[in-house]
């Protein structure tokens, strides 16, 4: 019995994961708008006639909020709060079998390629003249911008290639175009995405061409910022480095997930490249661009990781002086390489070696910072919090790095960039004051 009214043809969006995600939900969003649904973003109100849930199947935590959160609206339509349940995305196209088995009152699956039978199941029509447009979920000066979709890589640990499949991109004129339109509705930010932004243009220009496309959309008129997401170590184009140099409104940032340094490791997980390489290419872009920050991320507890290899590990966290860093704690994922292995790295162990990681980059990260202390920087002012209006600097992505801190007595624009002087800093905030 249905508890309340519900709005018919009004959708609500709910997305979980990664970036690649977000971009996958704003598509659909733009889509369903145009066949006349309404369509929020994770609304707050419980009023929408239907739901689908963008799903993330990376690693435990994430397929555990995914199914926590299917559960939840399978509830919520068995309590009339809902008429309709739909799920899409990673979760989804890798376990559509199981999941219809253990949730049957969800209505239907889909998997991450399948968004015209998903529309079509709403009898809604897929529009081809709206590629490339998108409903903004972010802030709207930022935008995450998908260049490719899926992988070729054979990383051992890791299912993408399982339910995005193989790599595929997108030509470069149709991602000017859509560089174009986001510019056009006040996008001054594109943060680029891939599953491995390094190979993209193998599949359709036969070679690497990422420096390429970062000449043309840098080109674009209003783009102020381009930032590169999951960059690959192995078979890096040492050309983008060029372009990097040249173009000011390409940051100085790059993130690139090297997930150990242990040759073992590195073997082990089927990185393609060693720990004397991974050092030569960290060497090379510090050289080519003296002022990089780079971002990565790493694993704990990798099947057969050794006290000697977590040690090479914390002794590389310390000399890299990274200026960002994450660290996972291994995930056993069926179907992968690393699956056949035994996972018998103990949890607790896991944990404790991600914790010890984390203690050294916060050690780093407060020193890095204190060197700001005095300085000017360029700040994109995102959202106001409390008593403050919080930016980034150009050495820095959202929700995951560092963030400058103004009070909200010195009055700035959210989209808008300021001068900052920086007062003071802790491990990952810095506190400062707008100057002309």
């Amino acid at each position: 019995m249905k508890t309340k009214t519900l709005k018919k043809n009004k959708v609500n969006v709910v997305t979980l994961g990664c970036s690649k995600n977000i971009f996958d939900s704003e598509v659909m969003m733009s889509q369903l708008k145009a066949n006349k649904f309404e369509v929020e973003h994770e609304s707050k109100e419980d009023d929408s006639e239907i739901v689908i849930i963008n799903t993330c199947g990376f690693i435990d935590n994430a397929k555990e909020e995914s199914i926590d959160t299917i559960l939840r609206y399978a509830d919520a339509k068995e309590e009339g709060k809902v008429d309709k349940v739909y799920v899409t995305g990673c979760l989804s196209e890798r376990y559509r079998d199981d999941l219809q088995n253990e949730i049957p009152n969800v209505d239907a699956f889909f998997g991450t390629r399948e968004l015209p039978r998903l529309l079509k199941t709403l009898k809604a029509d897929y529009k081809k003249e709206l590629i490339g447009e998108r409903l903004i979920t972010t802030p709207n000066h930022y935008a995450y911008f998908k260049i490719a979709e899926g992988c070729d890589r054979p990383c051992s640990f890791c299912a993408i290639p399982l339910m995005r499949g193989g790599h595929k991109s997108t030509p470069i004129e149709d991602l000017v175009q859509h560089a174009k339109q986001l510019a056009a509705q006040g996008v001054k930010e594109l943060i680029l995405i891939a599953q491995d932004l390094t190979y993209y243009g193998l599949d359709l220009y036969g070679k690497r061409n990422l420096a390429e496309l970062l000449e043309k959309l840098s080109d674009v008129e209003g783009i102020e910022w381009i930032r590169l997401h999951y960059a690959f170590p192995s078979g890096f184009p040492m050309d983008v480095l060029k372009v990097m140099r040249e173009r000011d409104n390409i940051c100085n940032y790059i993130d690139i997930p090297l997930q150990h340094i242990s040759d073992p490791m590195l073997k082990s997980m089927r990185r393609g490249t060693t720990k004397k390489k991974t050092n030569q290419l960290l060497k090379a872009f510090r050289e080519e661009v003296p002022e990089m920050a780079i971002r990565t991320t790493l694993i704990a507890g990798y099947p057969g990781e050794t006290e000697d290899d977590f040690k090479q590990m914390e002794e590389w966290v310390k000399e890299s002086r990274f200026d960002r860093l994450g660290i996972f704690t291994y995930s056993h994922e069926e179907n992968t390489h690393a699956f056949n292995l035994e996972d018998d790295v103990p949890e607790e162990v896991k944990h404790e070696r991600a914790n010890r990681i984390m203690e050294i980059q916060s050690g780093i990260s407060f020193e890095m910072n204190q060197e700001k202390v005095g300085k000017t920087y360029n700040v994109l002012f995102d959202r106001a919090e409390g008593d403050y209006f919080i930016g980034r600097t150009e050495f820095d992505s959202p929700e995951v790095d560092n963030e400058v801190l103004v009070p909200k007595s010195e009055y700035v624009r959210l989209g808008d960039f300021a001068k900052v002087k920086i007062l003071r800093a802790e491990e990952f905030d810095l506190f400062g004051e707008l100057v002309d």
